[in-house]
């Protein structure tokens, strides 16, 4: 499959994430459930996406510390808070991964990490660009530092994987890491898949300050 149908996928996810934006669905007095039930409802009536193939994610407040693999207790959105979203809709049989960190009111902290982690993932984005060799653990160490460089700490499992064709190329050995950008990943990333296809890999960053109790997070195709 090529880039340019993944980016089709993906610009369905975006128009999606504009539109709950502007239709004033972020806003607090509410639960992440709530936020997450209103989303799919939206998803579903306005852009007939009834399907994604990962769980749909709202995190607010101290939740935003929590990374993917972690189900923390259900947050109520509040007044000056950060929150982020993390959705995989399946676009026309292709599987998009957005996410983004939205800012209620005008903390200078919690903007700037949110300013942070978008401009850091083009600056990884960009580097990418420039490498003929790259490995899927060269990739996680080089987003460890770039959170790093910023003043933050990285955390989370990855910092990426390959998305595709729903349901997306599993690995030969399900314990293999090849698939995913992981720091025991020691194998190429630009190397096509098993029927000679490019593959398409997520970039996800999610910075976090510990001791503030805040995160962000940004996520798209490479």
């Amino acid at each position: 499959m090529t880039y340019t149908t993944m980016m089709h996928a993906q610009n369905r996810a975006i128009l999606l994430f504009d539109m709950i934006e502007k239709s004033g669905l972020i806003r607090p007095g509410k639960t992440e459930r709530q936020l997450v039930a209103e989303i799919d409802e939206l998803a579903t009536v306005g852009f007939d996406i009834s399907t994604h193939w990962h769980k749909k994610i709202v995190r607010a407040g101290k939740n935003t510390l929590a990374t993917f693999s972690q189900d923390p207790p259900d947050q109520l959105i509040r007044d000056n808070d950060i929150l982020f979203i993390d959705l995989g809709p399946i676009v026309d049989g292709y599987e998009a991964d957005l996410g983004r960190t939205y800012v209620i009111g005008n903390d200078p902290m919690k903007v700037r990490i949110k300013q942070d982690v978008e401009r850091a993932w083009y600056e990884i984005q960009a580097w990418v660009r420039t490498q003929r060799n790259l490995t899927g653990a060269t990739l996680f160490h080089h987003a460890v530092a770039k959170a790093r460089e910023y003043g933050w700490t990285f955390t989370g499992d990855i910092a990426g994987h390959i998305v595709g064709r729903y349901p997306h190329e599993q690995p030969l050995d399900p314990r293999s890491l090849e698939l995913d950008i992981h720091p025991d990943n020691h194998q190429e990333i630009f190397v096509p898949d098993a029927q000679g296809e490019e593959r398409n890999w997520i970039l996800e960053l999610q910075f976090i300050d510990v001791e503030k109790g805040i995160g962000a997070y940004f996520e798209q195709l490479i």
